[in-house]
């Protein structure tokens, strides 16, 4: 197990298959890896305050146990406040709209006063049972997915309540908005606990008539967590369970770029740097990877 997330990333190349080559040729090396982190689940980078926020569940991700955290972490790895913002159960995903952090944690989402560090509000969502990923549109609507219920969520005009509810959604766990499309990494059916006979892929939804659509052939891909955007079509994608770190296209071509061990969450990215943010939940560990 040491061996295999210590070995990590791989370098691809156009000529080692065609499905590589559709998913465009990257590599990755690490920068950097902090450790001491607790159960971290989802990176965020700010490029306005030159940080990095991740959340730690710090336990059973379900319980509301009050030892949830946030962290704030530089750039380059260096942790600046291990206990940026406290009082939180199980935080998971996290977006940003103008000075306002937002964190999902479990059956509420979080809002966060980045100059205070202090939560400001919570909004209750209502039989929600593992709200997850936080993403945010131009604006400044916010979407949580709940993978439990097949459910996403938005906050748009102070009102938080249920966006789409459809088993379609196959377990949508990654949320990324593009436009008026939002991208889903589906997590797959779940069939017990959070194991799946058939692993999840990309799926887009429409936000102005909320139709779902498959990327691709609607192949399965893996228990996707993490989704950002390369910016030239191509995703940065995580498999939790698997633990790997995808190169996607947008039509759910997927190429293995590394594998960090089973754990591997919500990632960061900052497209100036080419700098992935990789939390571990299982080992504590953050990484930093240039990916290009």
């Amino acid at each position: 197990m040491i061996a295999a997330r210590s070995a990590l990333f791989l370098l691809l190349t156009a000529a080692v298959s065609s499905a590589h080559a559709e998913a465009g040729s990257r590599t990755a090396v690490k920068l950097w890896e902090t450790a001491g982190f607790k159960n971290p689940e989802s990176a965020l980078f700010d490029s306005e305050a030159g940080a990095v926020y991740v959340s730690n569940v710090n336990g059973d991700g379900t319980a509301k146990d009050g030892n949830g955290f946030i962290s704030k972490v530089s750039p380059d790895g260096k942790v600046v406040a291990m206990d940026w913002v406290t009082g939180l159960d199980g935080p998971k995903g996290l977006a940003k709209v103008g000075g306002k952090l937002y964190v999902s944690d479990i059956d509420k989402l979080a809002e966060i006063d980045i100059a205070s560090g202090k939560v400001v509000t919570r909004y209750d969502a209502k039989d929600a049972k593992f709200l997850n990923d936080v993403a945010a549109d131009a604006a400044g609507n916010v979407y949580v997915s709940d993978m439990a219920t097949n459910t996403l969520w938005r906050l748009s005009g102070g009102t938080f309540e249920v966006f789409l509810k459809d088993d379609k959604l196959e377990g949508p766990n990654g949320l990324l908005v593009e436009g008026d499309t939002l991208l889903v990494g589906a997590w797959g059916v779940m069939n017990d606990g959070f194991a799946t006979k058939v692993p999840g892929h990309l799926k887009a939804v429409s936000l102005k008539v909320k139709s779902i659509t498959s990327r691709g052939d609607a192949s399965p891909i893996g228990n996707l967590d993490g989704l950002e955007p390369f910016g030239d079509g191509t995703y940065l994608v995580t498999d939790w369970m698997a633990g790997k770190v995808l190169s996607m296209t947008a039509d759910g071509k997927a190429a293995e770029l590394g594998n960090l061990g089973q754990g591997t969450a919500d990632l960061g990215y900052d497209p100036k740097t080419n700098t992935a943010f990789i939390p571990q939940m299982k080992t504590g560990v953050l990484y930093g990877y240039k990916v290009e």
